[in-house]
């Protein structure tokens, strides 16, 4: 379990210093407020969140892997198919279910509430992909676990989906530029920046959309996917249209955002309305 966790911080600050270069060399948006002040904040987040699974999660996910595959849990644990196979099959069930779940936040008022937060960021780089409420990460791992259990991931399953998933919410989050015809071909494959910046557009029908993290197949195949902004990308304003103050990005807002901030008009069941004219009412 130990080697696990080094492969894992191996590959998550191997990505993330990639991308934070990327942005640098060749970023894709001008940003428009303090990257010390979001990075501090958003980073912090990642700390906190960090801590809480420590704390209250002793038994993570592949924990949970190890016990259904000596117990012989889940359904993949029942099947007589190669290994390899299990191990595809694992990923691509994981990566549906977090996709689901995604849905399930933006759909259901007081799990958006907790969501929001990772919205509510004025700009968008690979910090942005790091930004979800403790709350949200807990009810997160719950689901996780439970999947888990339930598909029969094995343990090698449940560490290349954790880093696959990482690493991946790390680049389409980076405010990186790829020439359109390399991000074309990319995202039949995989999430590509350009695809999920969509998804963190100000406007609702564009926030509705591009719930993938890793693999951009089931926003096809259910229907929620959303090729470009109508703005563009250069053009569309990041964020939530109720939150436009730089200050309610610092770390003790965030958190009490969920409390205390307005929703909106995001959630799903208020698709393709206006923004601002909801947020005025």
């Amino acid at each position: 379990m130990e080697d696990a966790s080094v492969v894992r911080l191996g590959f998550f600050f191997g990505v993330f210093a990639l991308v934070a270069v990327w942005e640098l060399l060749s970023p894709r948006r001008v940003l428009t407020s303090s990257k010390a002040v979001r990075w501090y904040s958003n980073l912090g987040v990642v700390a906190i969140d960090s801590l809480t699974v420590y704390i209250l999660f002793p038994l993570v996910a592949i924990h949970v892997a190890v016990m259904a595959q000596d117990k012989g849990w889940g359904m993949l644990n029942n099947l007589d198919i190669p290994t390899w196979l299990k191990v595809f099959a694992g990923v691509l069930i994981l990566d549906m279910i977090i996709y689901l779940q995604h849905i399930m936040f933006h759909a259901v008022p007081a799990l958006w509430r907790l969501h929001m937060m990772h919205h509510a960021d004025l700009d968008y780089d690979v910090t942005t992909g790091l930004r979800f409420h403790p709350i949200e990460i807990i009810i997160s791992m719950g689901i996780k676990m439970g999947s888990v259990a339930a598909i029969g991931a094995s343990p090698f399953t449940v560490i290349l989906f954790e880093i696959i998933l990482n690493a991946t919410a790390m680049f389409n989050h980076g405010n990186i530029k790829l020439p359109l015809q390399i991000d074309k071909f990319l995202r039949l494959l995989v999430v590509t920046p350009d695809m999920h910046r969509v998804h963190h557009s100000v406007t609702i029908r564009e926030t509705n959309s591009n719930f993938g993290f890793s693999f951009p197949w089931w926003d096809r195949l259910f229907g929620t996917y959303r090729p470009q902004p109508a703005a563009g990308h250069e053009g569309m304003t990041i964020g939530l249209s109720q939150f436009r103050d730089v200050r309610q990005n610092t770390l003790h807002r965030m958190l009490a955002l969920p409390f205390i901030g307005n929703p909106g008009a995001y959630p799903i069941n208020r698709w393709g309305k206006d923004p601002m004219s909801m947020y005025k009412k």
